[in-house]
């Protein structure tokens, strides 16, 4: 009943913070479509943020409804010819079509033209990752704390392979690390396999290789991540902290180089979980992303905006897999209606939206079952 009495409590505190990144990100994925099926002249009837009965809207001189509805976790544009918010085509609609306005319903567009409008989604969430990672970059910066070890945990790897206090650690399977953080990014991505690390020991350089290992590390937020580590420890100090400011040009390319990290991590991370080098309770579902993003919000503003870009690349890269129902699963079906020449047929489809719908669902009930578990409520 404390837990409970807890998450009642924190749950105000949280709910804006993660309506907030939910709205952002939801935004920019739905204006990708938006603005792609604009150009091609789709005709969009509805824009909402959110599922369920409207909260508030209004129509443009378009014709199309921009709203914001009350169930916050996610959000539509429904085209002309559309069924729902899934864009299953209505049939029975399309044959009753005036010709003046089937040259304006998504599904008889050219193939080309649909394949983009639903890439344009996902596009768009890793443009605004970009963009906001880029901003950080050049307004903040980049602060480094020397990769100098502290401390090595008793039995770890790094005591079994030698690793000792006050070795600075300089690359990891020929990767440089500036920051201590680096070493953690790279090590998490190991899937078991041993890793050369070279250390700065005294001024001579000495090489040893380690064998990560799945370990239970609390994260800054009072949970627990299971992941690959080697057993070491740094302690922050003025003298090791360095700070270098990016310009314009350098600040785009470290964004996508961090762009491009996240997505790495998450193939890396779904492959670790393929072969058992981590499981599935470190996934995170509405619940979850609310309570972390309350407590970054409790940081500052400008963590939270960093924590959307991070959420941005995740729906971005979600919504491409090729599931039914997600944007990926309607590529897919573009893509065999190129090979084919043709639309899979009608019971094909529809099968297939009715396994996405599941695996969706499945997907979601997962994520909230570890996040109840997680806030201790089970």
């Amino acid at each position: 009943m404390t837990a409970l009495h807890d998450f009642l409590s924190w749950l105000p505190s949280g709910l804006p913070a993660y309506i907030f990144l939910i709205t952002v990100v939801v935004f920019f994925h739905e204006l990708g479509h938006f603005l792609v099926a604009r150009w091609c002249g789709v005709a969009v009837e509805t824009f909402s943020i959110g599922f369920g009965r409207e909260i508030v809207g209004w129509t443009d001189r378009y014709g199309t409804r921009w709203k914001i509805s009350w169930i916050p976790f996610g959000g539509y544009v429904k085209f002309l010819g559309d069924i729902g918010a899934a864009s299953t085509p209505d049939r029975d609609l399309l044959e009753d079509l005036p010709a003046h306005e089937r040259d304006h319903a998504f599904p008889l567009k050219p193939l080309w033209q649909r394949a983009s409008i639903v890439a344009a989604g996902p596009v768009a969430n890793f443009i605004l990752a970009i963009v906001i990672f880029t901003a950080m970059f050049m307004i903040y910066g980049e602060t480094y704390n020397t990769p100098v070890v502290d401390g090595v945990k008793a039995g770890s790897p790094a005591a079994i392979a030698g690793i000792q206090q006050g070795d600075i650690v300089k690359d990891i399977n020929g990767k440089r690390v500036r920051d201590f953080s680096d070493i953690a990014q790279i090590v998490t991505l190991n899937t078991g396999e041993p890793v050369s690390i070279m250390l700065d020991r005294h001024g001579k350089m000495v090489t040893v290789s380690a064998q990560p290992r799945l370990t239970e590390i609390p994260d800054r937020f009072g949970g627990v991540n299971r992941m690959m580590a080697l057993g070491i420890s740094n302690v922050p100090r003025a003298d090791r902290i360095s700070h270098v400011r990016f310009g314009p040009i350098d600040a785009v390319g470290a964004a996508c180089g961090r762009t491009w990290l996240i997505v790495k991590s998450t193939f890396v991370y779904m492959w670790q979980m393929s072969t058992g080098y981590a499981d599935a309770s470190q996934l995170r579902g509405p619940i979850g992303v609310a309570s972390v993003s309350q407590k970054v919000a409790s940081i500052s503003f400008v963590a939270l905006i960093t924590l959307a870009a991070l959420m941005s690349v995740s729906i971005g890269l979600i919504n491409l897999f090729p599931i039914p129902l997600l944007d990926g699963g309607h590529l897919l079906y573009y893509a065999f209606e190129a090979v084919l020449g043709r639309p899979l047929g009608v019971r094909v489809q529809d099968v297939g939206f009715r396994l996405g719908l599941a695996a969706v669902l499945g997907l979601m009930l997962l994520v909230t079952w570890n996040d109840l578990v997680r806030l201790d409520l089970f």
